[in-house]
């Protein structure tokens, strides 16, 4: 399982799989229960994981630079459900660059639910490089080139 296909759905506890999506929704499968369901964007909106950043003193950071340094840490990991002082404790020396006037205790809760979720999963934890973000941006402006263009002649005849 890719760390690129986690999802988070608005009005649903935990992350989700995205199995396939279509025009009016997505099928998702849960990665706490392993249950696959249909989700209307009618009701619901989805965040991609690697698309998520978080408020930082500096300029804000993506979860999975947040994800590298938990797991990094020696800091043993409290509990979801610990109070606020607990967390923002566990954070500040975990990543002490975190804006805590910003970021709240029930986000800091559901980061260490996350990351529990995802190393459960076994899901390896990665966020895109500029050097791979490149080489797709590369792959579809090749794929434009190597298309063939219609003769100006031919479409004309078409449109008639």
């Amino acid at each position: 399982m890719d760390y690129n296909k986690i999802i988070s759905v608005t009005g649903l506890i935990g992350l989700y799989e995205l199995v396939a999506s279509k025009a009016d929704g997505a099928v998702v499968r849960s990665l706490e229960d392993k249950s696959t369901k249909f989700v209307s964007s009618r009701v619901h909106n989805f965040s991609h994981l690697e698309s998520i950043e978080v408020y930082t003193v500096k300029d804000n950071t993506v979860l999975a630079e947040v994800f590298k340094e938990i797991k990094n840490s020696k800091e043993p990991l409290p509990d979801a459900k610990a109070d606020g002082k607990a967390l923002k404790s566990y954070f500040e020396k975990v990543y002490p660059d975190l804006d805590f006037e910003r970021v709240y205790a029930s986000d800091m809760k559901k980061i260490i639910k996350w990351y529990g979720i995802l190393t459960e999963n076994n899901i390896d934890i990665k966020q895109k490089t500029g050097e791979e973000e490149n080489n797709a941006s590369d792959s579809v402006i090749n794929e434009i080139k190597n298309e063939t263009p219609v003769p100006q002649e031919e479409s004309n005849k078409n449109s008639k």
